[in-house]
């Protein structure tokens, strides 16, 4: 309310000198002309259905370009995995902004923490530590030990792949990458 009424008063004390300049004091006549307002004559119609086509055209081309661009920066700013040295296995999340992860790093299976602080590693198991604690199946020997079921674990201790409810499904299809 405050910052309204000091630019408001600003704005008068602006525009004051102008008005001063512009006016000769009380004997300013006024013009009152009686005469019927000209009435301004417009072209015909599809000039201006022209030039509305074309500015939406040109509005149209910009938002594209913006959209564009900035997918290209996104795609050049992603970190793109390499290698298939680490692979998730499983992940547990405890609350909100924290997690364990078990992780496969070569031979061995890691089990980190993830935080707001960031990420500690836990415990490293070997394989058949691993195995023998239920942490991965037996044929788990590929990777994350995922055949791409969805349901019950599996003999042998694997982890199933996690279900996806219908909103998570829309946000993969339609999120852009």
């Amino acid at each position: 309310m405050l910052t309204r009424s000091l630019s408001a008063a600003l704005g008068g004390l602006l525009v004051l000198p102008a008005t001063v300049l512009a006016a000769d004091g009380e004997d300013t006549k006024l013009n009152l002309d009686t005469a019927a307002p000209k009435v301004a004559e417009h072209g015909s119609g599809s000039g201006t259905l022209v030039r509305t086509i074309v500015g939406l055209a040109v509005v149209i081309g910009v938002i594209y370009g913006v959209t564009w661009v900035l997918r290209q920066v996104k795609a050049s700013r992603e970190d793109t995995a390499s290698g298939k040295g680490l692979a998730p296995i499983a992940s547990l999340p405890l609350g909100p902004n924290r997690a364990l992860h078990l992780v496969r790093a070569g031979s061995e299976v890691v089990l980190v923490g993830a935080g707001e602080h960031g990420v500690v590693p836990i415990r490293t198991y070997s394989d058949q530590e691993a195995r023998e604690l239920g942490l991965i199946g037996d044929d788990a020997s590929s990777g994350d030990g995922d055949d791409g079921r969805s349901g019950p674990p599996r003999r042998g201790g694997g982890f199933p792949r996690p279900r996806r409810d219908w909103l998570s499904e829309l946000r993969a299809r339609t999120v852009l990458k």
